[in-house]
């Protein structure tokens, strides 16, 4: 495992789309990041409904959980619980300057739009976006109505990345992994770290006509 030299919060939050998240916290730990997690209640319900996968509502067990799932250790990967206003991701002074929120609901959507703060994911999305950091929401909703449309807008005017869970089919996916690995790969773009998720456009593409 690579050394952990950079630090990114992750929120996974009760829209459907755990796949996404999941697979984004294993290749962020794969690329030696360090992990501040945190996961609402609802988004525990998703993750045994759509992962079979079933986290502990404790902070330490699921952080316990999760490091023995991925291999790694306590000082690359840390759970923090709804509650915990002392960790790091609560204040401007120690905050990442990178968040992402994936799934994000669109409660928590509606929540960060409106500065609620009401819990520690929407507390630490505040203050990224008070910070002028880099804040990407990845919601999975459909249809949108003009309320979330509307929350969409103010966060991308504040700065904000809205990034809907919408992948795309140019690459020809032969599986679901595949569709959710295009998704990660547009979110590690964004985070500015190197992947090797699928081609880039024109570098290989299955269907140019120009290619060999």
């Amino acid at each position: 495992m690579k050394k952990c030299d950079q630090t990114i919060t992750l929120a996974f939050t009760g829209a459907s789309g755990a796949p996404y998240g999941l697979r984004l916290l294993e290749c962020l730990l794969q690329s030696g990041r360090k992990v501040f997690v945190m996961i609402s209640a609802a988004a525990r319900v998703v993750f045994v409904e759509e992962q079979k996968f079933a986290l502990p509502g404790n902070p330490k067990a699921c952080g316990d959980l999760l490091r023995a799932h991925f291999g790694v250790s306590e000082e690359q990967l840390q759970v923090f619980g709804k509650e915990e206003w002392f960790s790091p991701v609560a204040s401007g002074s120690a905050a990442p300057r990178q968040m992402v929120i994936c799934p994000c609901s669109t409660g928590t959507l509606a929540a960060v739009a409106t500065g609620m703060s009401n819990n520690l994911i929407e507390r630490a999305a505040d203050v990224v976006l008070k910070e002028r950091g880099q804040l990407i929401l990845v919601p999975r909703e459909t249809p949108f109505h003009a309320i979330h449309l509307e929350h969409m807008l103010k966060l991308s005017q504040l700065g904000a990345t809205i990034m809907p869970a919408a992948p795309g089919f140019y690459n020809q996916p032969k599986s679901i992994e595949d569709l959710v690995d295009f998704m990660v790969a547009r979110i590690l773009d964004h985070l500015d770290i190197e992947h090797q998720l699928l081609p880039r456009w024109g570098y290989g593409n299955p269907t140019d006509p120009n290619r060999e």
